[in-house]
Protein backbone atom coordinates (compact mmCIF):
# COMPACT_ATOMS: atom_id res chain seq x y z
CA UNK A 1 0.00 0.00 0.00
CA UNK A 2 1.54 3.50 -0.91
CA UNK A 3 0.98 5.74 1.95
CA UNK A 4 1.20 9.36 -0.22
CA UNK A 5 -0.20 12.64 1.71
CA UNK A 6 -3.78 13.64 0.89
CA UNK A 7 -3.01 17.47 -0.04
CA UNK A 8 -0.26 18.90 -1.31
CA UNK A 9 0.08 20.82 2.10
CA UNK A 10 1.01 17.55 4.04
CA UNK A 11 4.42 17.34 1.61
CA UNK A 12 5.84 20.59 2.77
CA UNK A 13 6.09 19.95 5.91
CA UNK A 14 9.34 20.01 7.50
CA UNK A 15 10.43 17.30 10.28
CA UNK A 16 13.91 16.40 12.12
CA UNK A 17 16.27 18.59 13.46
CA UNK A 18 15.62 22.55 13.53
CA UNK A 19 18.25 24.66 11.17
CA UNK A 20 20.05 27.89 12.57
CA UNK A 21 18.30 29.83 9.84
CA UNK A 22 14.55 28.46 11.02
CA UNK A 23 15.64 29.11 15.05
CA UNK A 24 16.36 33.08 13.46
CA UNK A 25 13.07 33.32 11.60
CA UNK A 26 11.16 31.78 14.19
CA UNK A 27 12.82 34.08 16.64
CA UNK A 28 12.83 37.29 14.72
CA UNK A 29 8.95 36.45 14.02
CA UNK A 30 8.20 36.25 17.23
CA UNK A 31 10.31 39.41 18.11
CA UNK A 32 8.29 41.45 16.04
CA UNK A 33 4.82 39.88 16.29
CA UNK A 34 4.54 38.57 18.73
CA UNK A 35 2.91 34.85 20.34
CA UNK A 36 -0.03 33.95 18.72
CA UNK A 37 -2.52 31.52 17.28
CA UNK A 38 0.88 28.81 16.77
CA UNK A 39 -0.65 27.23 13.04
CA UNK A 40 -0.94 30.35 11.67
CA UNK A 41 2.45 31.89 12.90
CA UNK A 42 4.22 28.56 11.45
CA UNK A 43 2.45 30.02 7.84
CA UNK A 44 3.00 33.67 8.32
CA UNK A 45 6.74 33.35 9.45
CA UNK A 46 7.57 30.97 6.14
CA UNK A 47 8.32 27.97 7.76
CA UNK A 48 7.49 24.71 6.83
CA UNK A 49 7.26 23.38 10.28
CA UNK A 50 3.68 22.82 12.16
CA UNK A 51 2.38 25.01 14.37
CA UNK A 52 2.85 22.54 17.42
CA UNK A 53 6.68 21.88 16.53
CA UNK A 54 7.06 26.32 16.41
CA UNK A 55 5.52 26.05 20.15
CA UNK A 56 7.53 23.62 21.46
CA UNK A 57 10.59 24.67 19.86
CA UNK A 58 10.00 28.27 21.40
CA UNK A 59 8.51 27.40 24.22
CA UNK A 60 11.29 25.16 25.64
CA UNK A 61 14.86 26.17 23.34
CA UNK A 62 14.58 29.90 22.30
CA UNK A 63 12.38 31.85 24.74
CA UNK A 64 14.90 34.23 26.30
CA UNK A 65 14.16 33.76 29.69
CA UNK A 66 14.81 30.26 29.17
CA UNK A 67 17.03 29.01 31.90
CA UNK A 68 19.84 26.24 31.14
CA UNK A 69 21.51 23.64 32.86
CA UNK A 70 21.52 21.79 36.31
CA UNK A 71 19.05 22.39 38.82
CA UNK A 72 20.27 23.46 41.66
CA UNK A 73 19.81 21.92 45.05
CA UNK A 74 17.52 24.80 45.95
CA UNK A 75 15.72 24.15 42.93
CA UNK A 76 15.11 20.42 43.36
CA UNK A 77 14.41 20.84 47.02
CA UNK A 78 11.36 23.20 45.81
CA UNK A 79 10.11 20.21 43.24
CA UNK A 80 9.79 17.96 45.33
CA UNK A 81 7.79 20.24 48.13
CA UNK A 82 5.29 21.16 45.04
CA UNK A 83 5.46 17.59 43.86
CA UNK A 84 4.02 16.62 47.26
CA UNK A 85 1.91 19.10 47.28
CA UNK A 86 0.42 18.69 43.92
CA UNK A 87 1.71 15.52 42.22
CA UNK A 88 2.53 15.71 38.43
CA UNK A 89 1.22 18.96 37.58
CA UNK A 90 4.26 20.03 36.16
CA UNK A 91 3.14 23.37 34.39
CA UNK A 92 2.05 24.86 38.23
CA UNK A 93 5.35 23.46 39.32
CA UNK A 94 6.62 25.21 36.69
CA UNK A 95 5.73 28.42 37.84
CA UNK A 96 7.59 28.82 40.71
CA UNK A 97 10.85 28.12 39.10
CA UNK A 98 11.01 30.47 36.73
CA UNK A 99 13.06 30.23 33.35
CA UNK A 100 12.18 26.40 33.99
CA UNK A 101 9.90 24.10 31.48
CA UNK A 102 7.13 22.02 32.77
CA UNK A 103 9.16 19.77 30.10
CA UNK A 104 12.70 20.04 32.13
CA UNK A 105 10.70 19.75 35.33
CA UNK A 106 9.08 16.41 34.37
CA UNK A 107 11.94 14.74 32.89
CA UNK A 108 14.12 15.83 35.87
CA UNK A 109 11.87 14.46 38.39
CA UNK A 110 11.42 10.72 36.53
CA UNK A 111 15.10 10.45 35.56
CA UNK A 112 16.21 11.56 38.79
CA UNK A 113 14.23 11.92 42.09
CA UNK A 114 11.84 9.29 41.53
CA UNK A 115 14.47 6.92 40.31
CA UNK A 116 16.31 7.56 43.90
CA UNK A 117 12.53 6.91 45.85
CA UNK A 118 12.18 4.08 43.72
CA UNK A 119 15.29 2.77 44.72
CA UNK A 120 14.86 3.99 48.28
CA UNK A 121 11.89 1.63 48.89
CA UNK A 122 12.92 -1.19 47.31
CA UNK A 123 15.81 -0.71 49.57
CA UNK A 124 13.55 -0.89 52.90
CA UNK A 125 11.46 -3.49 51.52
CA UNK A 126 14.31 -5.83 51.34
CA UNK A 127 15.73 -4.59 54.78
CA UNK A 128 12.18 -5.19 56.21
CA UNK A 129 12.06 -8.71 54.88
CA UNK A 130 15.35 -9.77 55.87
CA UNK A 131 14.76 -7.97 59.83
CA UNK A 132 11.71 -10.61 60.09
CA UNK A 133 13.86 -13.46 58.82
CA UNK A 134 16.02 -12.76 61.12
CA UNK A 135 13.50 -11.50 63.98
CA UNK A 136 11.83 -15.01 63.50
CA UNK A 137 14.82 -17.11 63.68
CA UNK A 138 16.25 -15.41 66.60
CA UNK A 139 12.77 -15.86 68.28
CA UNK A 140 12.99 -19.64 68.34
CA UNK A 141 16.85 -19.45 70.10
CA UNK A 142 15.91 -16.38 72.05
CA UNK A 143 14.82 -18.81 75.48
CA UNK A 144 17.81 -20.64 75.80
CA UNK A 145 20.31 -17.57 74.64
CA UNK A 146 18.58 -15.35 77.72
CA UNK A 147 20.18 -16.75 80.32
CA UNK A 148 23.64 -17.63 79.17
CA UNK A 149 23.69 -13.67 77.22
CA UNK A 150 24.30 -10.52 78.84
CA UNK A 151 24.72 -7.65 77.07
CA UNK A 152 27.85 -5.80 77.17
CA UNK A 153 27.00 -2.04 79.66
CA UNK A 154 28.18 0.90 77.80
CA UNK A 155 28.36 4.41 79.22
CA UNK A 156 25.25 5.86 78.36
CA UNK A 157 26.14 10.00 77.22
CA UNK A 158 23.05 12.14 77.61
CA UNK A 159 24.43 14.78 75.26
CA UNK A 160 24.18 13.11 72.19
CA UNK A 161 21.27 10.95 70.21
CA UNK A 162 21.50 7.20 70.22
CA UNK A 163 21.45 8.08 66.23
CA UNK A 164 22.43 11.09 65.07
CA UNK A 165 20.34 13.12 62.36
CA UNK A 166 22.54 14.48 59.46
CA UNK A 167 21.98 17.83 57.82
CA UNK A 168 21.09 17.95 54.43
CA UNK A 169 24.17 18.24 52.48
CA UNK A 170 24.80 21.78 51.40
CA UNK A 171 26.41 20.42 47.75
CA UNK A 172 24.12 17.26 46.25
CA UNK A 173 25.68 15.72 43.71
CA UNK A 174 22.75 15.44 41.05
CA UNK A 175 22.76 11.74 40.41
CA UNK A 176 24.24 10.48 43.75
CA UNK A 177 21.96 10.61 46.42
CA UNK A 178 22.93 8.76 50.14
CA UNK A 179 20.30 6.52 52.07
CA UNK A 180 20.27 9.43 54.56
CA UNK A 181 19.88 11.85 52.46
CA UNK A 182 16.49 10.32 51.46
CA UNK A 183 15.48 9.34 55.02
CA UNK A 184 16.11 12.69 55.89
CA UNK A 185 13.79 14.15 52.78
CA UNK A 186 10.97 11.23 54.07
CA UNK A 187 11.12 12.20 57.56
CA UNK A 188 12.24 8.83 58.86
Amino acid sequence: MDKTPCNSQDAEVRKGPWTMEEDLILINYIANHGEGVWNTLAKAAGLKRTGKSCRLRWLNYLRPDVKRGNITPEEQLLIMDLHAKWGNRWSKIAKHLPGRTDNEIKNFWRTRIQKHIKQAETFSGQSSEANEQASSSQMSTAAYTMEAYSPPSYQANMDHQAFPVAPLPTEMNENYWSMEDLWLLNGD
